[in-house]
């Protein structure tokens, strides 16, 4: 079966810096979304990051210019650096990505805590 394990957490102060990183594992034939979303408390979870396959890049308002997703196809990897990171930015991250291992279904990470003091 497909997995999708979660890394890069932790506690950071306002205007420091994280590197985020999910990588699939199982039989995998393709992936053509790879994406992050977070939750903080309380709160709907949202788009923050997503790369499509043979598209362009999209990132939410709040986060353009401070965040960057980028992909490792052949570890199956997607990575999330987050630079100047605000209190705001506090919340579970979770990686997600549309996975063909034949069949197309989408998978989730675990998610990683990620918190920023003021």
């Amino acid at each position: 079966q497909v997995q999708l394990v979660e890394s890069g957490g932790g506690l950071v102060q306002a205007g420091g810096s994280l590197r985020l990183s999910c990588a699939a594992s199982g039989s995998i034939s393709n992936i053509n979304v790879m994406g992050w979303y977070q939750q903080a408390p309380g709160k709907q979870r949202e788009l923050v990051a997503r790369i499509i396959s043979g598209g362009g890049n999209y990132y939410a308002d709040s986060v353009k210019g401070r965040f960057t997703i980028s992909r490792d196809n052949a570890k199956n990897t997607v990575y999330l650096q987050m630079n100047s990171l605000k209190p705001e930015d506090t919340a579970v991250y979770y990686c997600y990505m549309r996975i063909a291992a034949p069949v197309w279904n989408n998978y989730w990470g675990q998610g990683t805590q990620v918190t920023v003091s003021s």
